[in-house]
């Protein structure tokens, strides 16, 4: 796989048997993947670099955070109830939003607060020392991972460069031409190497200079190609253009998350979680008069034990999250928290005024493909295999980063002597190819492009420079050559 180009055929590979070329298909991709690789490789670069910064983050918090993390004392825990008093105590006139238990006899309680002075869907988390319920500090946190200030503030820069709405289109451009990018460098890679696997998965350690430096880059590449696939597949799963798109056919396929009601109303009507938030915010709490709200809160509260109890006897244990809703017709949720090898999650609904289990969403019960998206997504944010899942991703952007690099070293090397940025390869080879092969990839792309709408703007903004550069080469020679 190359980020920027393939060289022309080494000499050794001429006498090598190989499929017949089609010089059209081969130029014209090649020339597509240099204009990506080099206009869109920076964008690609931030998002490998920042994914693994992010894929870091959880372990350096259990560093930066240890006083508000780690219970200060061992014995068995105090009541919720007692804990979120403590809490209260230290934060009053704020709202309780959830209680998330801790993920081990050592971690803190963290009582959630819905805090006005916090933006992007943050709140405010009171640490709690489960043994002595004493408060250990507090700090704002974000989406269902509870993702504590670093990893927001990384978070942020992987998402929209700290630019809001604005920023996302660098990360959806990313995404929606990190497979075109590779899946064209692998065609590349294997035209050059006349389809030989072996010599494609091995680069030439005698090879020097420029030649060395795009033997590692495709090498490289090619070990890296499914997981390129991987991360623009479930990349794009959050973007806001493609992202709708690819959840309106999830939707259609039943690829999504079943819902449960959270209402205690005969007939049902209620609201669930963000599929996949930690790259979301918090639902929005419904509207309620303040004294019912804070009347429902308080007795709410009073029942969280006995709601942890009960979703604890239904097969909902180990770490939960326990939301206290404001609204009197709302049920308790108590839901596992994800966890490292934790194999998705259960929650439960409970009637907080008769303690009974109201529903069960299993994670058993959910559709093969949604389950497959689940697992796939909590990989790619480093949740799903703890610390191995983290230093694979820190690997791989490493990798990628390296990919990216040599793919721009190949492009300075080649520039003209006299000075001037490198060309682009040959125009005009969309000629050479077959109405018959040609027309089906116009109209595939031509779909593609709906589908992914940035990819389709991006590529058509390609067309027009390489338009742009073909008419001013053009005048440029016709000016020289007039007599």
């Amino acid at each position: 796989m190359s980020l920027l180009e393939s060289t022309a055929d080494d000499a050794s590979s001429a006498n090598d048997p190989g499929p017949p070329r089609r010089a059209g298909w081969r130029a014209a991709i090649m020339r597509l993947h240099f204009y990506a690789g080099l206009l869109v490789g920076p964008f690609i670069l931030i998002a490998a670099i920042s994914g693994g910064l992010y894929a870091a983050a959880p372990t350096v918090e259990r560093f930066v955070y240890a006083d508000q993390l780690e219970a200060s004392t061992a014995g068995a825990p105090q009541p919720l109830t007692a804990q979120v008093a403590a809490a209260q105590q230290s934060r009053p006139g704020l709202p309780v939003a959830a209680v998330r238990t801790g993920d081990g006899p050592d971690r803190t309680t963290r009582v959630l607060f819905d805090d006005p002075s916090l933006t992007d869907g943050r709140q405010l988390a009171v640490f709690v020392d489960p043994a002595s319920a004493r408060v250990q500090g507090a700090l704002p946190v974000y989406g269902s991972i509870e993702a504590l200030p670093i990893r927001f503030w990384v978070d942020r820069l992987h998402v929209d460069l700290h630019l809001g709405a604005v920023g996302r289109f660098y990360s959806e451009l990313a995404a929606s031409w990190l497979w075109v990018v590779a899946l064209g460098g692998l065609y590349l890679w294997w035209r050059s190497r006349r389809g030989n696997v072996k010599r494609m998965l091995a680069y030439d350690r005698r090879a020097g200079g420029r030649g060395g430096r795009m033997s590692r880059h495709a090498v490289i590449g090619t070990w890296l190609l499914l997981g390129l696939l991987f991360f623009s597949a479930t990349g794009l799963t959050w973007s806001k253009y493609a992202g709708e798109n690819v959840g309106q056919l999830r939707a259609e396929l039943g690829w999504t998350k079943p819902t449960q009601s959270t209402s205690l109303s005969p007939d049902g009507a209620g609201g669930s979680a963000d599929e996949h938030a930690g790259h979301g915010a918090a639902a929005a709490a419904p509207e309620v008069e303040p004294a019912v709200a804070d009347e429902t809160r308080a007795r709410n509260i009073a029942q969280l034990d006995r709601a942890v109890a009960a979703a604890t006897a239904r097969g909902v244990d180990g770490a939960v999250q326990v939301s206290v809703p404001a609204d009197p017709g709302t049920a308790i949720t108590v839901a596992q928290t994800r966890q490292p090898w934790r194999f998705g999650i259960d929650s439960a609904t409970v009637d907080p005024r008769s303690g009974d289990v109201v529903s069960v969403l299993a994670f058993a019960s959910w559709p093969l493909l949604a389950k497959a998206t689940e697992l796939l997504i909590n990989t790619h944010m480093g949740w799903q295999f703890g610390l191995i899942n983290q230093i694979g991703l820190v690997a791989f952007a490493a990798l990628l980063t390296s990919v990216i690099v040599r793919g721009y070293l190949m492009w300075w090397q080649r520039r003209p002597r006299g000075g001037g940025l490198a060309p682009p390869p040959a125009r005009g080879t969309w000629r050479r190819i077959e109405p018959s092969q040609a027309i089906p990839a116009v109209l595939a792309v031509v779909f593609v492009g709906w589908f992914l709408p940035v990819l389709g703007v991006s590529l058509l903004a390609f067309v027009v420079l390489d338009l742009a550069i073909g008419v001013a080469k053009r005048g440029r020679a016709s000016l020289i050559n007039r007599p």
